[in-house]
């Protein structure tokens, strides 16, 4: 499995954030094509970097990197992409991993 782990730093205004994330983003992500599962952070996120806050975590699931390439190239990609610019004011960190299943 690949997956894409978000996350999000802490943004100038928390609930323009959380309503734009909500009512404009989700729906964005979910019509990409190839996505297999979709899920963020519920509540505050604790982390071990105390100079580093983080509003929220998303994890996008794909089968193989071909799936998540033809999911960022689609225009449905392209614009959540683009969507990024509009409220992650408190910046973004993008993480491409391999995932396996140990247990």
């Amino acid at each position: 499995m690949k997956r894409v782990v978000v996350t999000y730093g802490t943004p100038e205004d928390p609930s323009a954030f959380d309503a734009h994330y909500r009512d404009t983003h989700i729906p964005l992500v979910l019509k990409m094509p190839h996505l297999r599962g979709f899920e963020i952070s519920a509540g505050d996120v604790a982390s071990s970097d105390e100079t580093s806050a983080v509003q929220l975590v998303a994890i996008l699931t794909y089968e193989d990197q071909d799936s998540l390439d033809a999911s960022l190239g689609s225009p449905e990609g392209e614009a959540a992409v683009a969507d990024l610019a509009n409220f992650a004011t408190g910046g973004v960190t993008i993480l491409t991993i391999e995932s396996e299943t140990i247990a």
